[in-house]
């Protein structure tokens, strides 16, 4: 039986929730990914997870600077509404970049008053400390396609 190492394709069912135990997310469909650094999971959790086996079942936390990172202020606008046209909602994502040497990014209107709309840039789980649940359904080898590509296959049996 493969335990999860560098270059593995794991399959977990994952829920997360916040730190007081409420529940964010809980997946449908198992999640694969490719185990050794290559995006698909943070770096901590990937680090809870080495070494466990199918049917293994794993609690972690981490820290907002483990996962989305923290709240960050300065990422939040207030900008003219004609900037964005009609239409604007809150809820609704806009990508923008205030200067030239900023990449765009996504922003996500908070509140519309009058003519001025709040724009938030923090990823909405910002700022949380976040406890996964995850239970190892499978891991096997990586193919040398996966590996060169970073991730599994699309349709991972898992």
């Amino acid at each position: 039986m493969n335990a999860i190492a560098p270059d593995t394709v794991v399959s977990l069912r994952l829920q997360l929730h916040d730190a007081q135990g409420g529940l964010i997310h809980a997946s449908d469909a198992p999640l694969a990914y490719l185990h050794g650094g290559y995006g698909g999971l943070f770096e901590a959790l990937e680090r809870a997870l080495e070494g466990k086996r199918a049917g293994d079942a794993v609690n972690v936390q981490l820290e907002p600077d483990e996962a989305f990172g923290d709240y960050d202020a300065e990422l939040v606008r207030v900008e003219p509404r004609t900037r964005y046209g009609e239409g604007l909602e809150v809820g609704m994502e806009v990508e923008d970049a205030f200067d030239d040497a900023e990449e765009p990014r996504m922003y996500v209107v908070t509140d519309l008053a009058g003519d001025k709309v709040v724009l938030d840039g923090n990823h909405p789980l910002a700022g949380i400390a976040l406890r996964f649940s995850c239970e190892v359904l499978s891991v096997r080898a990586a193919s040398e396609a996966e590996i060169e590509r970073g991730s599994p296959e699309a349709e991972d049996p898992g």
